[in-house]
């Protein structure tokens, strides 16, 4: 699980959730990680990932989707020397129960933080792929489990 945030969680991306949204899914795409949920925001993004082969590959991923990102939207704001990005932090998950919670967790995040009612109609998140692609088996399991309590670095929404 990856969490990152923008330099003094500056909602550097408000309405441009796409350009970082887009971006992850391409590049994760490209270098082989195979993202099971993902959450982005303003200001923050969080997502769950299957490694490649040679999961060292996580920091150049990040590094690329920090880099791509931040020099589309300093070109497009005129900044070309504003920090965009403070840092990532990565956690491995080694059971099944953190597994799902992390995974509830993730889907939910834009309930969590006031922007959408239910998961799934936050456009910038995997929740509506999840409900779609899951088996309902699935579902329930994943939304069953509570994520209060996880150790999460925790990013609070911008405007």
């Amino acid at each position: 699980m990856v969490t990152a945030a923008t330099y003094r969680h500056v909602p550097l991306f408000g309405g441009r959730e796409r350009l970082l949204h887009d971006s992850l899914l391409a590049l994760a795409l490209q270098l082989g990680w195979r993202l099971e949920a993902w959450a982005v925001f303003s200001n923050h993004y969080h997502f769950i990932a299957n490694s490649p082969a040679h999961p060292e590959s996580l920091r150049d991923m990040v590094r690329r989707l920090h880099a791509g990102t931040a020099t589309t939207i300093n070109r497009h704001d005129a900044a070309p020397a504003r920090r965009v990005w403070a840092n990532y932090w990565d956690t491995r998950i080694t059971n099944q129960d953190s597994y799902f919670a992390r995974l509830s967790y993730v889907h939910r995040n834009a309930v969590k933080h006031g922007i959408a009612p239910v998961a799934s109609a936050y456009p910038w998140c995997s929740a509506s792929w999840f409900e779609i692609q899951a088996t309902s088996a699935l579902i329930e399991t994943v939304y069953s489990f509570d994520p209060e309590g996880l150790r999460v670095a925790e990013v609070e929404c911008g405007p």
